[in-house]
């Protein structure tokens, strides 16, 4: 019994060793310059900055979501909306408005399948509000969040992150405010995530 206990040790242990050597710094993640102070101490956070209009956001989305109904409770995510050029930032607002409103999972992949699916074109507030009422924003609620104070600061914050975090293109995640991890470098969408949970459990052992 003892025999095959320690059998099973070793082996989990080689797979383990396996796995670390299969992922490395500057190749598969990067380390960041400066690490970014994380909000909850408890917590193993772990961001996904996006955009509504990327296209490679709304493929990856349906992995992503799969991916945190799986999560443990010491994992905390966090979504980031960029701003890559004028056309995004409403797009960001929208986001931080739902935040707000504690709308963002009734109404985030239904976002992307507006822009994405059904080719829905948000020229102005107005557009957008419209869209987020049935969700139940209201639309005078929308406008006067969508230029709040609140929403204002959030992409102040929102942009000093994406600066911190080094991040150019979208998707991209980011471990406990450490490790930078693009689909590029990992090799694609679902190895991104592959090497995020590597890098969690990298987090939860203290390395």
């Amino acid at each position: 019994m003892l025999k095959k206990l320690l059998t099973t040790v070793a082996l989990s242990l080689v797979a383990t060793l396996s796995w670390a050597e299969e992922y490395r710094a500057g190749e598969h993640y990067f380390e960041l310059s400066f690490p970014v102070k994380t909000a909850a101490a408890d917590k193993i956070e772990v961001t996904e900055a996006f955009g509504y209009p990327c296209p490679h956001c709304n493929t990856f989305e349906p992995m992503l979501e799969q991916w945190r109904k799986q999560q443990a409770e010491d994992v905390k995510f966090v979504g980031l909306p960029v701003v890559f050029g004028r056309s995004w930032e409403p797009f960001a607002r929208a986001y931080y408005v739902a935040e707000l409103s504690d709308k963002v999972d009734e109404t985030h992949q239904a976002m992307f399948d507006a822009v994405h699916l059904e080719r829905k074109r948000f020229g102005n507030v107005d557009d957008l509000a419209a869209f987020y009422k049935p969700f139940g924003i209201e639309p005078e609620q929308f406008g006067k969040l969508f230029d709040s104070f609140a929403v204002n600061m959030q992409l102040k914050q929102g942009d000093s992150r994406v600066r911190s975090y080094e991040i150019t293109g979208v998707p991209a995640m980011v471990v406990n405010g450490k490790y930078r991890i693009t689909a590029q470098s990992a090799g694609g969408h679902k190895e991104m995530l592959k090497v995020v949970d590597y890098l969690v459990e990298k987090e939860r052992a203290g390395n």
